[in-house]
């Protein structure tokens, strides 16, 4: 950091803005540059990956808007690498990061800034804070939120214990770590299990939560009970605007990535919206917010958000659920049932249908077995003809999803090889990961269910069919050598 700020100032940059301790959440980047009108930032995370000297660490830029640099920049930025012939450095002092305040060099500055106030004001302009602290305060009400030694442990004392009054021993793993205490800091059901048993156990809270790495991921539960990403976007969505002040006037639009449950398609179907469907990674939902035809957005990936920032928030998306319940909960005196997390997913399949949905990831293959695979697949597709049965369906289209921006014509091509079916049933395959060793595997496997009385299925008996079909038809085993998969979601 030290390093970055130096070449900062040898290069002829005015100002640079760092979060004390060089701390800031990537939500909070985001926030800060739109707030204070930033030329952009540098995150330096390693996202949702074991982090530390051992493991993972990356640099992300997010330019003016506080979004994630598109491609258009990225590209040039390569570009320049290839040309660099000297790094020029400023030779001043470090900067001591532990106190706030501008030091300055000349005609270069450096501001140290509480990473956690700029967001907090910007997420009490989105969210009734008394109606979460009413919940909160409930004693029939137990909430935990596991921070996984991660940076949304800086801001999870000051929010939902300082600001909203949820109780001090509600916040775990709360002390930030630049190896998060050697665990894998992805909040899903492999990697945040400890959460996941408190939240299985036999008196276990009401509500439970997690964050990522760098704070932009979210995991929810409720008691004994998992809420899929593809859900979650979903629910949020359909009760944005009476739970959520920030939404009063209904949300602009609605967007999901590709391989993401269609879900929240209903939801803008029946809500009459508009609804984009965009490639894995969240550059691809900043233009469509900055041209304001887009309010809520999501990804399988437990990334969810809103055009409040242009990144995902799992801040965000914890006390937009909490404020679903709060506003469920409102008028409900003490010793009444309340309205649980289950109850509000349940009432949604009711009203919207289930689709069953599962991630398979298969972590750290070979390279070029997975290559291999998605080319077989590819070959696959272009053989492939509509109307062609695959055992009990009936394929409606195969493709390699590629997308055309509409605000700016940009192309994104080979995002996922999708084998569509009659029914609505879906299979995708990509290959994913920012981590640093070999490829990794994901599978997405889909099926809409309107019957309610199938809705309490197992996912993974729901799906047996499908699943099967898609270790058949990807030859899977064969070209990674790979049993079973690293996770599923």
């Amino acid at each position: 950091m030290q390093i970055i700020i130096k070449i900062a100032a040898g290069n002829g940059v005015g100002k640079i803005l760092v979060g004390k301790e060089g701390l800031m959440s990537t939500p909070a980047v985001s926030a800060v540059i739109r707030k204070r009108k930033a030329n952009g930032g540098f995150i330096m995370s390693a996202n949702h990956n074991p982090g530390g000297p051992e493991y993972d660490w990356g640099i992300k830029f997010n330019y003016s808007s506080g979004q994630p640099a598109p491609e258009s920049i990225t590209d040039k930025i390569h570009g320049n690498t290839l040309s660099i012939s000297e790094i020029k450095m400023a030779e001043i002092p470090d900067v001591d990061l532990s106190c706030l305040g501008v030091t300055k060099y000349g005609n270069f500055s450096v501001e140290v800034v509480d990473p956690v106030s700029d967001y907090l004001e910007l997420m009490e302009c989105v969210f009734d804070f008394q109606l979460l602290k009413s919940l909160l305060l409930r004693s029939d009400f137990r909430f935990t939120f596991d921070a996984m030694h991660a940076v949304a442990g800086a801001y999870a004392k000051p929010i939902f214990v300082d600001k909203l009054g949820a109780k001090p021993d509600s916040i775990s793993n709360g002390l930030p770590l630049e190896d998060f205490g050697h665990g894998h800091p992805d909040p899903n059901l492999t990697y945040a299990k400890d959460l996941v048993n408190i939240m299985y156990s036999e008196n276990g809270p009401d509500f439970g939560a997690a964050s990522d790495g760098d704070g932009d991921r979210n995991m929810i539960l409720g008691k004994r009970f998992f809420v899929t990403p593809s859900d979650s976007v979903a629910i949020i969505a359909a009760n944005s605007q009476e739970a959520i002040p920030y939404f009063k006037s209904g949300p602009k639009g609605l967007e999901r990535s590709m391989p993401t449950s269609g879900a929240l398609d209903r939801v803008a179907e029946k809500l009459n919206l508009p609804f984009f469907e965009v490639p894995t990674g969240w550059k691809f939902f900043g233009n469509l917010m900055d041209a304001g035809k887009l309010s809520i957005c999501g990804e399988e990936s437990f990334g969810t958000g809103s055009d409040h920032i242009r990144e995902k928030d799992g801040i965000w998306a914890v006390l937009a659920w909490l404020s679903i319940i709060a506003y469920r909960n409102k008028d409900k005196k003490p010793g009444e049932k309340l309205v649980s997390v289950s109850d509000v997913v349940k009432e949604h399949w009711a009203a919207y249908g289930r689709n069953f949905f599962s991630r398979y990831d298969y972590e750290e293959c070979e390279s070029e077995g997975a290559n291999k695979m998605i080319e077989h697949l590819r070959s696959h597709v272009s053989k492939s003809r509509a109307g062609e049965k695959y055992g009990n369906y009936v394929l409606k289209f195969a493709d390699d999803f590629a997308y055309t921006d509409p605000v700016d014509g940009s192309v994104a091509s080979k995002q996922g090889v999708r084998f569509v079916f009659t029914d609505g049933s879906r299979i995708i395959f990509r290959l994913s990961g920012t981590g640093s060793a070999g490829a990794t595997v994901r599978i997405y496997i889909e099926q809409f269910e309107p019957d309610v009385s199938k809705h309490n299925m197992d996912a993974q008996e729901a799906l047996k069919p499908l699943i099967d079909l898609a270790l058949s038809v990807s030859k899977l085993k064969d070209f990674t050598g790979r049993e079973k998969p690293t996770v599923i979601t």
